[in-house]
């Protein structure tokens, strides 16, 4: 079985194809700034890698690309689009709805309903996958939502202390998102480990960050919310904020709700604090070069990654093992020994030279460490592979 794993954004598209016989991937690209002038594409695939610039100024330029791609007599690996069993989509959030579902009308009409709390995800998703379907009527289509891998949490983790009425009539609870990153790390986990009993904090930290705590393989929480407007401060997003906050800014400083949604969504978070951006890369470097806002900012983001892994520790009783992950956790060598320093007094213990290099997936706590430290590369693609490969095998 074939099966095309997407990842869409508001402004790229990245795609593996899967021979889920073996879980191999066949091919792989990613087309960047759709809509630009110019956009980056990738592509690797029967031994060649492209790097070029095209003219994808729409969604539609760029799907037809990939599929171009994938099905080129030199360097594609398939003869038609025939031979791709499904489609699987990293989708993010719907109303009263979560797991893998087969991405029908009333599937999309929920993701429709929550595009105010997800508005960076759900508008290009849903517009994505319209695209899909038209240029492969009749392939299944399959959503693996983020909010699944979480639904295992204990209703006092999930709960918020608001009139219970509004849980009931508005569905208002954490849901958590950064699913199968989740998923993947704590299964990887548990094979270097070589247990399935454990208590795991797997640190997802990119542009999007979250922490969960896992015990024996499930999640029993998690700092993203109703939203992904909480947790830490994330690239652009806010991150936790007391929540009378947006109403004084509406009701006593005159601000719109479109406007406080707006500041927290895109004017917030390391970039809103640093002013530099919201790219990890460029606030480590203004910090060093002395600038106060870049240092305050990383600064927050890692107390607030240091304080969940402590509040996780209690609700699971304990540590066995810490996982980085995401593009900050796998390649931020300062911001893990940052967040890890005095970190003894719990059993954790980092040890510089393995922090600093190795292999992509290594230990980089000392030996003596009675918590062990884990970077270990995401990989959410293959997760929704599985995932829709199954759902299609059960039809």
């Amino acid at each position: 079985m074939l099966v095309l794993v997407t990842n869409v954004g508001s402004t790229s598209l990245k795609f593996k194809l899967f021979d889920m016989k073996d879980e191999t991937v066949l091919a792989s690209g990613k087309i960047d700034r759709i809509g630009s002038p110019k956009s980056a594409y990738v592509y690797s695939g029967r031994g060649v890698d492209i790097k070029e610039e095209i003219s994808a100024p729409d969604y539609a330029t760029a799907i037809d690309k990939m599929i171009a791609s994938l099905t080129d007599p030199v360097h594609g690996v398939i003869g038609s689009l025939d031979e791709i069993s499904a489609v699987g989509f990293k989708t993010v959030h719907a109303k009263g709805m979560t797991g893998s579902l087969l991405l029908d009308e009333r599937v999309i009409k929920a993701m429709e309903e929550y595009y105010f709390i997800a508005p960076a995800h759900n508008p290009p998703y849903v517009k994505a996958i319209a695209m899909f379907k038209q240029a492969m009527p009749g392939k299944p289509m399959v959503g693996v939502f983020e909010t699944s891998f979480h639904q295992t949490m204990p209703d006092y983790a999930y709960m918020y202390p608001i009139p219970y009425e509004w849980y009931e009539k508005y569905g208002i609870r954490r849901f958590g998102f950064h699913g199968a990153s989740h998923r993947y790390v704590s299964q990887r986990v548990a094979q270097l480990l070589g247990k399935s009993q454990f208590r795991l904090v797997s640190c997802h930290m990119g542009g999007s960050s979250s922490l969960c705590a896992v015990k024996d393989g499930k999640s029993v929480d998690t700092s993203l919310g109703f939203s992904v407007q909480a947790g830490l401060p994330q690239g652009t997003r806010i991150g936790d904020v007391d929540a009378f906050v947006p109403l004084y800014l509406i009701k006593e400083c005159g601000l719109s709700v479109d406007e406080v949604a707006t500041g927290f969504a895109k004017k917030s978070g390391l970039a809103g604090i640093s002013g530099i951006g919201s790219d990890m890369r460029d606030i480590q470097e203004a910090a060093s070069k002395g600038n106060d806002r870049a240092r305050l900012a990383l600064d927050m983001y890692c107390y607030a990654v240091r304080k969940y892994i402590g509040a996780y520790a209690a609700a699971l009783g304990g540590l066995d093992a810490i996982a980085f992950a995401g593009g900050i956790g796998e390649n931020g060598v300062e911001i893990r020994a940052k967040v890890l320093s005095d970190m003894e007094f719990m059993g954790v213990k980092l040890d510089p030279k393995r922090n600093s290099e190795g292999p992509a997936e290594r230990v980089i706590s000392a030996p003596d460490s009675a918590v062990t430290v884990f970077v270990v590369p995401t990989n959410e693609e293959l997760i929704v592979a599985r995932e829709t490969a199954k759902l299609v095998a059960e039809r």
